[in-house]
Parts: structure tokens; sequence; C-alpha cells
């Protein structure tokens, strides 16, 4: 891994944060809700309405990614299932429950989040690959 710099490093910290928020948010506002009302409350909708921010976090992994030289190939696929999986959810359009449309929907939600899991997962594997400090002394950076 030759590029290494703060740059590097700063896109993968915040492509990280952003591809996490989506997927965090529904159980933050869940225990907020806890706390306050005593019920715990899940919108699992929440990751597909803030899907732009797991999507512009998996830009900013892929462009980390691809100046580090390393991940590359998880975060593509990770980032274009979750995108392919928005674009069929929003063909779909509006449903009735029960359908086919349906659980074609609720599927596609599912795969979304689990694909942005993925990008998460993969940027902080990413971390470790930017900050991992080279112990051996015939290894040069």
């Amino acid at each position: 891994m030759e590029k290494k710099s703060v740059f590097t490093r700063s896109l993968a910290i915040i492509g990280t944060i952003l591809a996490w928020l989506p997927v965090a948010a529904p159980f933050v506002f869940g225990f907020i809700s806890l706390a306050s009302d005593g019920i715990f409350r899940f919108d699992y909708l929440m990751p597909a309405e803030f899907a732009f921010l797991a999507f512009a976090g998996g830009i900013l992994l892929l462009w980390a990614a691809i100046r580090a030289r390393s991940r590359v190939g998880i975060i593509a696929w990770g980032l274009g299932i979750a995108v392919a999986a928005m674009a069929v959810l929003m063909l779909v359009g509006d449903v009735v429950p029960g359908s086919l449309e349906y659980w074609l929907a609720m599927g596609m939600l599912l795969v979304n989040a689990l694909a942005v899991v993925l990008l998460g997962i993969s940027g902080i594997l990413l971390w470790k690959d930017l900050f991992h400090k080279v112990t051996d002394p015939s290894v040069q950076e």
C-alpha cells in the first residue's frame, strides 16, 4: 500500500461513518424512544430513507480503497449491490401489503441493508489496512 496519506485515511474514516449511519440510526432512535416513552420503536425503512448517506460513504470508501490499492473488490461489490437493490425497490413503487411486489420490496430492503453493512465492515477493514504499523523492518512502504 503506497497511498497511506492523511487524505486517504480521511476518506476511509468519513466513508465508513457515512456507511454505518443508515444502519445505526434506527437503533439509536429506537433507544431514544425507549428512554423517553418506554417503547422501543424500530423504523425498518430508515436505512432506505438515508440510502444517500450510505451511497456517499460507499463512494468515499471506494475512492480510498483505489488510492490504497486495498479491498477495492469487496467495497465495489457492496456499493453496487446496495445501489442495485435501491433501484429495484424504486422500480417496484407502491405495493399492496401481502402481494408479490410487497415481498419483493421487503427483500430489496433487506438486501440493501445487508449490502450497507458489508460496506461498513469493509470500511473498518480498510481502516485496519491503512492504520496498520509495519513491524518488519525489511518491508518498506
